[in-house]
């Protein structure tokens, strides 16, 4: 049953709903018509509409917002003349980044995106400026890396397309974009099977990728933003192929412990439990030190421990049942390691002449 407060708020939802609706229907319909005023010239009609897309596609609050967006930009393309090639690039990257942020199941939107993207680039290598450019290149490489995700394109791809955006957007130069560059390099390097030698080097280009991009995200400028690539490099450490395990799964406790001075159970914690639930899974793999390493790895695991019962109970908490059993049956095995490692601790020590 629901209860009379919780109706009230449905019906207002629903009527706020509507009129959202109809003052979008209204927006774009005055824009259409603004599109055929004849005081305008074709492109000044064509840039009109392009903006008024982009206005309704910068954070959108639903898929409609999408859908008039490129709408307009479809008219504006109707409208644009042909000889200005450079326009008619601009519109159809821009409808191209509106069908990017398209909520749907499959891919076809994002794969008409990547197609758009690859059709136009020539014209805006040839015409845009170099941060235009780079721009689409680095929407082409994510295109390509959410279609590499479902086996139908090659992650290769992706990574060419952002070492070129970073040819324009550099530390020094456009270090936000820079940034963002990085992490996606990263995680593409890290998608890619790990099973040859290759694998290592690309591991190895991933945690340097994380790095680079650290040297422009910062504690107090992107909090947010510095705790996942803190998490994210721990993650790299911790599984790179190296002779140096020790040292990385150190740098890598390092890395989460930056991530959980924001990343708190009050003000985050789902990601508060991932990144303790990642610390855990370094801890249980971090050997003692070798003058005492039975009590040292004993103090490891049952740290582990603790970690993974609180990440625990945070995902039971906030409805993540999946997540929660994999670190309840990791939380198991450890308990079974202690008991073990107990046991041998209280076998008497063999004396040798």
């Amino acid at each position: 049953m629901i209860r009379i407060n919780d109706a009230r708020q449905i019906k207002r939802s629903v009527r706020e709903d509507t009129l959202a609706a109809g003052l979008l229907s209204e927006q774009v319909r005055a824009a259409l018509q603004a599109a055929e005023a004849e005081t305008a010239t074709p492109a000044e009609r064509a840039e009109m509409l392009m903006e008024i897309g982009i206005g309704l596609q910068t954070r959108p609050k639903s898929p409609d917002e999408i859908n008039s967006a490129i709408e307009l930009y479809d008219k504006a393309l109707t409208v644009c003349p042909g000889e200005l090639a450079l326009l008619r690039s601009r519109i159809l990257a821009r409808k191209a980044t509106a069908l990017q942020a398209m909520p749907e199941q499959g891919t076809k939107s994002i794969e008409l995106a990547r197609s758009i993207f690859e059709a136009i680039m020539p014209e805006l290598t040839q015409l845009a400026t170099l941060e235009e450019t780079a721009e689409a290149e680095m929407n082409l490489g994510l295109c390509i890396q959410s279609l590499a995700a479902v086996g139908r394109a090659k992650i290769s791809e992706a990574i060419a397309a952002y070492q070129r955006a970073l040819r324009t957007f550099t530390r020094t130069s456009h270090p936000k974009e820079y940034a963002i560059l990085q992490n996606n390099l990263a995680t593409a390097f890290l998608s890619m099977p790990m099973t040859d030698q290759r694998g290592k080097m690309r591991e190895a280009l991933a945690v340097q990728a994380f790095e680079e991009a650290l040297k422009v995200v910062t504690l107090v400028d992107d909090p947010v933003e510095y705790a996942m690539l803190q998490n994210n490099l721990g993650n790299a450490l911790q599984y790179v192929a190296s002779s140096h395990v020790l040292e990385n799964n150190l740098r890598a406790l390092e890395a989460y412990d930056e991530a959980l001075k924001v990343r708190t159970r009050e003000t985050m914690p789902i990601e508060y439990a991932n990144t303790i639930s990642n610390k855990a899974n370094c801890l249980w793999n971090l050997p003692g030190h070798a003058s005492n390493s039975e009590t040292g790895r004993g103090i490891n695991l049952s740290m582990a421990l603790v970690y993974y019962r609180e990440a625990r109970e945070i995902f039971l908490a906030h409805g993540d049942p999946g997540r929660a059993q994999i670190v309840s049956e990791a939380s198991m095995q450890i308990e079974r390691e202690l008991m073990e490692l107990s046991a041998l601790l209280d076998r008497p020590t063999t004396l040798h002449s």
